[in-house]
């Protein structure tokens, strides 16, 4: 008898999909089976709406040992048999209805897709959206997320070096969390996560399973509006022991780099848990499998076969072991303290298997469940971005020069802009010992140990500007990536994404979810930084209100001298400062999206631009010029433009700056207008200024004089005159 549709819901199935599902099964699907479908069919798994836009991503290079979506993380070569293993995945839902354990887990689980390829955790970032401060609902969700994080990280004692804070009304219901991990491992050890080696046995590691958490894939990352399902939603939400995860991951590690002849696959249990976990496996394996669910160890009693199999309980493993080590494997797991049962093993064929005491109680052919539908739909842009794109940012009135000092002091106060050292103080970014640069500057850099390399690590996007046109916003957010991964002195080398969206049923949606990822493409390309994993969380709106699109970059870059790293502050007095870049522009368009325009009229409109050509030639300007030992400092020019960029070098390094007193046109749009493609550097000496106008002309990239840097604490710039107090006040306290 066909299901009804109370029962399609409950999975996240339409009534097409499931005339589908019989269609290629040749029957009806039991309880069992269909729970399983549901899950591996959902979006969260089966990336149903985005998997044919994501083919679009440049995903190859020389540096690349891994096929993007083949494996848990990507892996990158960073010579000298070493690779970093990186990956960002998104917690909104689960936040939004429990935001400690939602943020908590989050951090939990894209943790162990870092160590089920083999290799050592050594930082973490974060990319936090919320809606407007003021409200008590959204002040309650960012004091949960960032407990949760900072509980979860400091319990596994992986530093948190970096990520943003950004806040705005779309937001409002429905924050983005957003959590990036990365590895390292040595290049012969990295595992797979695929089920190879007919008998070989299936072992389940970690903590028993219980009813928490079912229904996450399918339910919480698959469906719209978290927040009116509220109370509905709340156990899926998962429950994390981070004192057990550390336990996991160091035995895991152990296992993989030293015993890897012992292992024929690893692989994490996260969304749909063992029914992802295992049927993945398989599928990538060219395998089946026979489970014994009779044999799952469980800290709930009752539990139906349906529960076990779609249980998301944290912190298990699924190991898949070489039958003649099965032992060896065993015994390491107990002495780390920790449940090690087999509960099944590979087989011929493409089948999963699921028996309970014996009798069998589903059976899902592996091709089908990772093959589900996919939809190619045609979007449709906003009507309002016609509106808005065009509106006349000239008809605006000019900034006031009298007020030019107050407006400063407002945006450095801005909750976008503002220091947010409450946040990332609550986080240990010095565990380990190998934090170069910490958060609170345009990038982290992490020292790699037994090396004099580090790598550079930055989280970026600027919602607003996506909003106004996805695909340049996709494409500004891949460059202010690898522009603040530059200004530490790094090359970036790829790229792991997290596709932040409303519902793509939607015909304006799904338009803002194809142009942003053509955006992302292209500037991949350019760059030269493949995408080499991510995550796509669709379904993100509040009372049928989607929030801006917001395709996160997380950009990875390697700096080859570590003694040669760059920071953000001005470092000495007496040093000229210079703008690479477009120069000091002072056109009204230059305030399209930008953080000033919000303030000042309470606008967001405009649309932004990128020269991406321009930005590789001054990223490749500021690396040559950092190589020839010309800089003492570098400082991208992003949200609040050039005046904001100055004084957070002037603050951040504690030294003043006197610079230019006159320029034409549009005073908002000289000081706080966010022109893309703009670096703020110093330099030592005259000899060194000379060969870095040199190099600006080989590359015809623009290098404008800006001041000197100075003793005294005046800060100076145009029609701006304070001190560096002030502004540090206004950064540090957002009053």
């Amino acid at each position: 008898m066909p299901v009804d549709q109370e029962a399609l819901d409950a999975v996240a199935l339409s009534r097409a999909e499931y005339d589908l599902l019989v269609e290629r099964l040749g029957r009806e699907p039991n309880e069992v089976e269909l729970g399983m479908f549901g899950s591996l069919w959902s979006e969260h798994c089966g990336y149903k709406n985005s998997k044919p836009l994501l083919m679009l991503f440049p995903s190859g290079g020389d540096r690349v040992l891994t096929r993007a979506g083949a494996e848990n993380a990507g892996a990158i070569d960073i010579g000298d048999g070493l690779c970093v293993v990186m990956k960002v995945e998104s917690h909104n839902h689960p936040s939004a209805i429990e935001p400690f354990q939602g943020a908590a887990t989050g951090v939990g689980g894209i943790v162990r897709d870092i160590f089920a390829m083999g290799a050592y955790p050594i930082a973490i970032l974060n990319s936090l959206r919320f809606g407007t401060p003021a409200d008590p609902q959204n002040k309650y969700l960012l004091d949960g997320v960032v407990a949760g994080i900072s509980f979860y990280g400091n319990c596994l004692g992986i530093p948190n070096v970096g990520g943003e804070v950004v806040f705005a009304a779309d937001y409002n219901g429905n924050p983005l969390v957003n959590a990036m991990c990365v590895g390292l491992a040595r290049t012969d050890r990295l595992q797979s996560a695929k089920a190879r080696g007919v008998g070989n046995p299936l072992l389940l590691v970690g903590a028993d399973t219980g009813r928490d958490g079912i229904h996450g894939a399918s339910g919480l990352a698959s469906r719209t509006d978290p927040e009116a399902r509220f109370e509905e939603m709340r156990p899926a939400v998962q429950v994390g022991n981070p004192f057990m995860e550390k336990l996991l991951m160091e035995a895991c590690y152990e296992l993989a780099s030293e015993h890897p002849e012992w292992l024929a696959g690893l692989q994490d249990l996260g969304a749909a848990g063992l029914t992802s976990s295992v049927v993945e496996c398989c599928a990538k394996g060219g395998t089946g499998a026979v489970l014994e669910l009779a044999n799952v160890p469980r800290r709930e009693s009752g539990m139906r076969p349906y529960e076990i199999m779609l249980s998301e309980s944290q912190e298990r493993m699924l190991v898949i072991a070489n039958r003649e080590h099965a032992a060896d494997v065993k015994a390491l797991f107990e002495r780390w303290e920790l449940h090690c049962e087999e509960i099944g093993q590979v087989t011929g064929g493409t089948d999963v298997v699921i028996m309970d005491n014996g009798v069998e109680v589903g059976r899902v052919p592996t091709g089908i469940a990772s093959d589900p539908p996919l939809y190619r739909r045609e979007g449709v842009r906003p009507a309002h971005l016609a509106e808005l794109n065009t509106f006349d940012l000239a008809s605006l009135p000019d900034l006031d020069p009298g007020e030019a000092t107050a407006a400063l002091l407002r945006l450095l106060a801005r909750p976008n802009i503002t220091s947010k050292r409450g946040v990332f103080r609550q986080y240990d970014h010095q565990v380990l010992a190998n934090t170069v640069v910490p958060p609170g500057g345009d990038a982290a850099v992490v020292r790699i140990d037994g090396t004099d390399r580090a790598i550079a690590l930055s989280t970026d996007c600027n919602g607003r500007y996506c909003y106004l046109d996805p695909y340049a916003g996709a494409a500004i957010a891949v460059a202010e990536a690898a522009r603040n991964v530059v200004c530490t002195g790094a090359t970036p080398v790829a790229v792991t994404d997290c596709l932040n969206f409303g519902n793509p049923e939607k015909a304006d949606v799904y338009y803002q979810l194809s142009q942003a990822v053509h955006g992302l493409s292209e500037a991949c390309s350019v760059f030269d930084t493949p995408v080499v994993s991510g995550n796509v969380s669709l379904y993100n709106e509040t009372a049928g209100r989607p929030v801006y699109p917001t395709p996160v970059v997380g950009m990875l870059g390697i700096i080859e001298d570590v003694s040669k790293h760059l920071r953000a502050g001005f470092q000495r007095p007496g040093s000229e400062v210079w703008l690479l870049g477009a120069g000091i522009d002072q056109a009204a368009d230059t305030l399209a999206g930008s953080e000033y325009l919000e303030m000042a009229h309470g606008k967001v409109a405009g649309l932004p631009q990128v020269d991406l050509q321009g930005e590789r030639r001054l990223q490749e300007l500021v690396l040559l010029a950092n190589g020839e030992g010309l800089l003492a400092s570098a400082h991208d020019c992003s949200d609040g433009g050039l005046a904001v960029a100055l004084a957070e070098c002037a603050v951040f390094g504690g030294v003043g700056f006197d610079g230019q007193r006159e320029f034409g046109g549009r005073v908002d749009g000289a000081l706080f207008g966010e022109r893309q493609g703009r670096v703020v550097v110093t330099v030592a000496s005259e000899a060194a200024a000379t060969r870095l106008r040199e190099l600006a002309a080989e590359l015809d990239v623009w290098a404008t004089w800006l001041g000197r840097t100075v003793e005294h604490g005046g800060f100076a710039f145009g029609p701006i005159e304070t001190s560096v107090e002030a502004l540090g006040e206004a950064y540090e306290t957002g009053v």
